[in-house]
């Protein structure tokens, strides 16, 4: 048995490590229990993007922004390399009906404070000189960044631990109870852990770990794959999208070939350190099924060579896929359980774990000391759940 813990963060991936150096920080007891070890998870299965671009406006995209400002801060606070750079982003249009979509979307994000234009094909060139004739604009932001999520990973485990923070590897939780002013973790080997509260940042397995105390998350896998080239010479000067990726994001409904719907099937291109280039990606509901198929990888490349021509001299060395963690509403889950008092959850970003990681932790720590959030994040909260089913009981 284990006691003293103000916090106890259940996931170690780059949201659950987030909250706990975060909460470390504002001088808390904290602990941290990882199923396997850091970054077997979706943070180990994903490409490295703070994408600002890809946010819908209002809340997420301010979230967004916010991140990219801790991680400009986390470069020198972490006291480690996690090859933060900004290369900006384009995303690029190549259907005449998406144009007026691309372009009322850039408008709400302007309008939130997003450094984002529609450029034309003549500036498209300029930016990306290996770009197919086929494209006829292009979105350009200049703050879309990037880092190494490992990097940033053992950078927050060894920030954390000169906090105090402990990381306990191989610690499946398989109960949770309150009892009167703190919480008992039980892991599989039979060890209890206690704590004031408890953080459930465990991403496509939250909905299993919240379920322990009768919390229902609408939390399911949903399978992205990549595919990863040889080391290159830059293509191009910024990172890049299809309107596709936007548009399988956010706007469901509109009309798309039958393969393209069925994979969630979204150009994104994007260089790393190293110059291998991370080329994806789908999102399919397949369960919990990380597998790559040959129908991925056929689809992928083929967008990628309509789109760069030249990719089709390029060498693809591997591929890859990993879970993220999908709500059935599309919004995040931050905030604390209003029938579990000292419960937070800090899950459902998706795709977009990587670059609300700081904000999320930052976010966490501030309801666990008592504080304000920075920003409303009523929408957001798991309260939500709650006033539904209330909703639904109510009309029967």
């Amino acid at each position: 048995m284990h006691t003293g813990y103000d916090c106890i963060v259940i996931g170690g991936g780059i949201i659950g490590l987030s909250c706990a150096y975060q909460v470390a920080k504002a001088r808390k007891k904290v602990l941290v229990l990882e199923r396997g070890d850091i970054g077997s998870g979706t943070s180990g299965a994903c490409d490295h993007m703070i994408l600002l671009q890809s946010k819908a406006p209002g809340l997420p995209l301010k979230l967004a922004m916010s991140s990219l400002e801790m991680y400009r801060e986390w470069q020198n606070e972490l006291d480690q390399d996690i090859e933060f750079a900004t290369r900006g982003g384009m995303i690029l249009i190549d259907k005449l009906e998406h144009l007026s979509i691309m372009e009322d979307f850039v408008s709400r994000q302007k309008s939130i404070g997003l450094n984002v234009e529609i450029v034309d094909k003549k500036e498209l060139k300029k930016r990306q000189p290996w770009i197919s004739d086929r494209v006829i604009a292009s979105t350009y932001s200049p703050d879309d960044s990037q880092v190494n999520p490992f990097r940033v990973l053992f950078a927050l485990v060894k920030a954390g631990a000169r906090l105090g923070v402990e990381v306990v590897r191989n610690a499946e939780v398989v109960e949770l109870k309150r009892k009167s002013e703190h919480w008992e973790v039980r892991i599989r080997s039979g060890e209890s852990f206690f704590s004031q509260t408890i953080v459930i940042a465990a991403g496509v397995w939250s909905s299993e770990i919240a379920q322990l105390v009768d919390v229902n998350l609408p939390i399911r896998p949903k399978r992205g794959q990549i595919i990863v080239t040889e080391s290159i010479d830059e293509i191009g000067e910024t990172d890049a999208w299809d309107a596709n990726y936007i548009i399988s994001k956010h706007i469901s409904h509109l009309e798309r070939d039958e393969l393209s719907k069925k994979l969630g099937l979204g150009f994104a291109m994007s260089r790393t350190h190293s110059g291998n280039y991370l080329i994806g990606s789908t999102r399919e509901y397949v369960g919990f099924n990380r597998n790559t198929t040959y129908e991925a990888f056929q689809a992928i490349t083929k967008r990628a060579v309509e789109l760069f021509p030249i990719f089709s001299k390029v060498r693809i060395i591997r591929s890859f896929a990993g879970l993220r963690p999908a709500c059935d509403d599309g919004k995040y889950i931050i905030g604390e359980d209003p029938s579990n008092p000292g419960f937070f959850i800090a899950t459902g970003h998706e795709g977009d774990g990587i670059a609300l990681a700081p904000i999320t932790g930052k976010l966490i720590s501030d309801l666990i000391c008592g504080k304000s959030p920075t920003f409303d994040i009523d929408e957001i909260s798991p309260a939500r759940f709650r006033r539904e089913r209330v909703s639904e009981t109510s009309k029967r």
